[in-house]
């Protein structure tokens, strides 16, 4: 999720018009279907089990598909799936990871526990690096922390799906990990639902003991987004219109988008509905908000900005108990670095054990001071060593360091 919500308050406008929002196609698969009697459940309970098929891309591990109850933006109750890798030779209580994979997706399909099964190569970036942990005995939850309806840009809803997931895992027996250190990770998008799942932590799952968080690249202003990206063309238009989708299906009532597109961007956004990264881009390419909606009276809703500013997790009052360890290129032009930069202030003044990292830096290329221009997604390879160590001391029980 580089350009989460970019310039969704240009899609955000006043005026009292309603219309359905765009949801995605229901899954087929009937797994993915919430129960009837959903309500009866709490949050983390195991809603249903399924063996997946073996992945070559993590030999000698079962897959297992785990659906569980969690908690939507408005409290109410949903059903959300997450994917459980289990090592060759698993020891009952080794460490468990949930790793948040970065969804720039509105369709069922973006889901990782499909994706898995397919070509993705934007999955493949992960790969390596949690093939080290699961050879080191770790299992890995892999959740589709959008939730059913793919609400791209919910990122609170991001944080409490992780929560869930973590909970759902911990209470299968057939898994192990009940007493497993627990700890948590993701870059950009899936570093938001990680950031947020940290911070969420202490009010929404206080039972739950994390170990750490490894927060890579994450966005933790989507106004500020907004407001730098405004209404013209940007490379990420189509990302930035996909989370303006997202957060309409999480919030219908507050922000009913689909009623302010112009015949031009409901074509666009029927084009995206069902779409993932790559799709979504190519819809997107030269647009912008101005050319496809009927006004441009933005920034003026009260409802868009809460909404947004509900997801911009700088804005947000509480604080992580785990350990943190945060990486993101000073050069990053995708999101605000600012952000990043004053919500780890705030955290280290509240007592937070925080290690933040710059990269690259001199520990990472010890023949030059630093590398001007490294993008966003190369940033995620450059902070993933250091990430995986620090986490890897966090399972061990090692103190964790801090340079607040």
């Amino acid at each position: 999720m580089a350009a989460i919500c970019g310039v969704t308050l240009g899609l955000l406008l006043t005026t009292t018009a309603t219309a359905e929002p765009l949801y995605p196609r229901p899954d087929p698969d009937p797994f993915y279907a919430a129960p009837a009697d959903l309500a009866a459940y709490q949050p983390g309970d195991v809603l249903g089990v399924r063996a997946l098929p073996p992945l070559a891309i993590f030999p000698g591990s079962t897959v297992t598909l785990v659906k569980f109850r969690s908690t939507n933006s408005r409290g109410a109750p949903i059903a959300a799936t997450t994917t459980v890798l289990t090592p060759f030779g698993h020891r009952p209580g080794g460490p468990l990871l949930s790793y948040q994979h970065f969804i720039n997706g509105l369709g069922t399909e973006c889901a990782v526990s499909h994706k898995l099964y397919s070509d993705d190569l934007n999955l493949m970036v992960t790969v390596p690096s949690l093939n080290v942990v699961l050879a080191q005995g770790w299992s890995v939850a892999l959740p589709d922390h959008l939730g059913p309806q793919f609400a791209l840009g919910a990122a609170r809803l991001g944080g409490q799906i992780v929560l869930d997931g973590v909970r759902a895992v911990k209470r299968l027996p057939a898994l192990n990990v009940q007493r497993s250190p627990a700890v948590i990770a993701g870059y950009s998008g899936g570093g938001l639902a990680t950031a947020w799942a940290a911070a969420l932590q202490p009010m929404y799952a206080p039972e739950l003991k994390l170990a750490g968080a490894a927060i890579g690249g994450a966005p933790m202003n989507l106004e500020t987004m907004a407001e730098a990206l405004g209404l013209g063309p940007h490379p990420s238009f189509g990302i930035a219109m996909a989370a303006a989708i997202g957060l309409e299906r999480e919030y219908p009532d507050r922000l009913p988008i689909s009623s302010y597109l112009n015949p031009r961007g409901l074509a666009v956004a029927d084009a995206m509905v069902n779409s993932c990264s790559n799709d979504i881009l190519a819809a997107g390419t030269g647009g912008s908000a101005g050319e496809y909606v009927t006004s441009t009276s933005i920034f003026d809703s009260r409802d868009a900005r809460s909404v947004v500013a509900e997801n911009s997790l700088e804005l947000y009052a509480g604080v992580p108990e785990t350990p943190i360890f945060e990486w993101h290129s000073p050069d990053d032009q995708e999101i605000p670095v600012d952000a990043i930069e004053h919500t780890i202030r705030r955290w280290c003044a509240a007592g937070v054990r925080v290690q933040t990292r710059q990269v690259p830096t001199v520990e990472y290329l010890p023949t030059v001071e630093r590398l001007p221009g490294v993008e966003h997604l190369s940033a995620a390879a450059l902070g993933a060593p250091e990430a995986l160590l620090w986490l890897e001391a966090r399972v061990r029980g090692e103190p964790a360091p801090t340079n607040c």
